[in-house]
């Protein structure tokens, strides 16, 4: 697994263009090979098989996960969520380990991108009941769950995380100024 990210967005298209340079860099496929979409909507290259990815972005920020088996990632802006919001999409455990946080929202945020990733890694999206959607706790180092290995990433003012078939990378491989590129 490699991850590549992109600050400085100023349009969503840019971040399909951090895609763009990440499989050409890591798999020598360029130009970009054609994107479809699965039934869940998620996005893959039909004619690439076994070559996986996902893409997310949040405001100027997007995050690029590249694999050999399903990834899911998500990249956020850290803000204060509805208030109603945490109720509605954290199991009554998920509530607790929040109301022990020292800061409600930079919380919610990693653990709701532990939720995205993990449905963008499975392709269903976020469907049913989101209290369900089983993830760790945001920590330190990778953690596995259900045969799956998750990581967050935070930074000033951004939460990122990201779910797959293999432990996770410490560090993103190659931080992009995408108005530099």
């Amino acid at each position: 697994m490699v991850l590549y990210s992109a600050k400085n967005l100023t349009a969503r298209s840019q971040a399909r263009e951090l895609l763009a340079l990440a499989a050409g860099e890591t798999w020598g496929l360029s130009p970009l090979p054609r994107i479809a979409r699965q039934e869940g909507g998620k996005p893959f290259f039909p004619e690439q098989e076994g070559r996986h990815f996902n893409l997310s972005h949040s405001g100027g920020l997007a995050l690029c996960a590249l694999d050999d088996a399903p990834v899911g990632v998500d990249i956020q802006i850290v803000k204060q969520w509805r208030p109603a919001l945490p109720r509605r999409v954290c199991s009554q455990e998920e509530m607790a380990w929040l109301e022990s946080q020292p800061q409600l929202w930079p919380a919610f945020t990693q653990l709701w991108c532990l939720k995205e990733a993990r449905v963008k890694e499975s392709g269903q999206g976020l469907r049913g009941l989101l209290r369900s959607i089983r993830v760790p706790f945001p920590e330190e180092g990778a953690v596995s769950l259900d045969g799956l290995w998750f990581r967050s990433y935070q930074g000033d003012g951004w939460a990122a995380a990201v779910c797959g078939h293999c432990k996770p990378p410490k560090n993103v491989e190659k931080v992009l100024d995408i108005s530099t590129v």
